[in-house]
């Protein structure tokens, strides 16, 4: 059989038509069925591309000039969208990024997880998809004796030296951020430099709380002690009354990890407080608490929706975290019983159940995967499974576990679409039927979605 010639070269500059969108929300345009992916282009588009990547069965493009504009693309809002990365989606209309979210989840349940007929309703959106994200973390780089904060430019270690703002991010943690680079310059602060591993402050992290108005400060540096730590401290909370909390943490490692195994609080409390619905949660620095407040009640109400749990059933938080689902469920359940690999997210999981005067909870430090096994062992019979993996998805032993707890429902909550249809094809094989899949977008101007999965025995 003849080898298929690839039709264009690398630098070539060719004309394409866009049908379609990847997952990360490139274009598609083919030249003799051969695909090309294109940043930025949108599908009914006609534009100049030229081929900067050739690969045997695809290749990549990069947009040069558009002769026939998609009436979904926008201007952006931020000034240094096209160079930062952070986002990938504000050049189209914002019913198109929901749209193209949607067509990715139903994708991949059709082609990962052989489920075509599973029904993917429309992504549960935001009325303002901006300004959402509570956490805000920030390198610190110097230039001319002067700090200066910004985001990485796409595949580099460049701070990006013009961006004022960022339009996803809490207003106040922006402030906060900005501030605090003034006062480092003026104070003689020096920021550390990843090549020669020296200097001090490497990254400004801001918590907010959305319905307190309570902030966090997070401080990372490669020293042991904050040069000027009380006037910092004097300075930066007379500007801002809002900051409840200001946490050194430090990071002497040659390392891309931002924050370092040690931390101080050096003002105020260890805590912010925040509300999702009627429960009240501590979060400390080290916390993993949802980024977007407002879209986290409408995924944990779809969640407590599937759980479908009544007051004599017994629950179990798989990758419980510091108890956020776990105490949702709680108000309904006779037990819920939380599981979670790091021992500071059970302590504040503990501490937001005594908070939240909650005593039908249990909370356990270990891997899901070995713990369930060791509860069927003791004889715990779950009604309820939920589970809320990180990326990389569930462990084969975990799905096992659960599989053999034999449930009535599972409720999976994935923020990657592709590991989930891996892990819902393994649930299926098991004997669970998955009912239906809500989408719900915690991360506007992002290609990143989250799902919500409903599965009966």
């Amino acid at each position: 059989m003849a080898k298929r010639q690839v039709p264009v070269k690398k630098n070539q500059t060719i004309q394409l038509t866009f049908e379609d969108l990847t997952h990360e929300g490139n274009g598609v345009g083919k030249i003799d069925g051969y695909p090309i992916f294109v940043p930025l282009a949108l599908p009914g588009e006609r534009a100049d591309v030229r081929v900067v990547k050739v690969n045997k069965r695809f290749g990549y493009g990069r947009l040069e000039h558009i002769h026939e504009e998609s009436k979904n693309r926008v201007t952006p809002p931020c000034n240094v969208f096209y160079k930062c990365g952070g986002c990938q989606l504000q050049h189209m209309t914002y019913d198109m990024q929901l749209e193209m979210k949607q067509n990715q989840v139903k994708n991949v349940m059709q082609k990962v997880a052989h489920l075509p007929d599973v029904p993917v309703h429309p992504v549960l959106g935001m009325d303002e998809p901006w300004r959402y994200r509570n956490k805000i973390q920030i390198p610190v780089g110097e230039k001319e004796g002067e700090l200066i904060t910004g985001f990485y430019q796409q595949r580099s270690h460049r701070i990006i030296e013009d961006m004022e703002t960022c339009v996803i991010q809490d207003e106040l943690g922006d402030n906060i951020v900005e501030a605090v680079r003034q006062i480092g310059t003026e104070l003689g602060i020096r920021a550390y430099d990843e090549k020669a591993h020296r200097g001090e402050l490497r990254h400004i992290i801001v918590r907010t709380a959305y319905t307190t108005n309570e902030a966090m400060l997070i401080l990372v540096t490669r020293t042991e002690n904050l040069t000027k730590q009380a006037e910092i401290i004097e300075r930066i909370t007379k500007k801002f009354p809002e900051i409840t909390s200001i946490v050194h943490n430090i990071n002497s490692q040659k390392t891309n990890v931002i924050l370092g195994k040690k931390s101080q609080t050096i003002y105020g409390e260890d805590y912010i407080y925040d509300k999702i619905g009627d429960l009240e949660f501590g979060i400390s620095a080290q916390s993993f608490y949802q980024v977007n407040p407002t879209q986290t009640k409408v995924l944990y109400d779809k969640a407590l929706e599937y759980a479908n749990v009544g007051k004599d059933d017994i629950v179990i938080d798989a990758y419980c975290g510091i108890g956020t689902i776990s105490l949702f469920l709680a108000q309904q359940a006779k037990k819920v019983y939380g599981v979670e690999i790091v021992p500071q997210a059970i302590d504040d999981a503990k501490a937001n159940a005594k908070r939240n005067n909650m005593d039908n909870v249990e909370f356990v430090v270990g891997e899901a995967e070995k713990i369930m096994p060791w509860w069927t062992k003791q004889g715990l019979r779950p009604d309820v499974i939920v589970v809320d993996p990180p990326r990389k998805g569930c462990e084969a032993s975990l799905l096992e576990a659960m599989i053999a707890m034999d449930p009535k429902r599972i409720v999976y909550v994935s923020c990657n679409p592709s590991t989930l249809a891996r892990d819902l094809r393994i649930l299926e094989d098991g004997g669970y039927k998955t009912q239906e899949v809500q989408p719900v977008d915690m991360f506007s101007q992002t290609s990143h979605i989250e799902s919500v999965v409903w599965l009966e025995r």
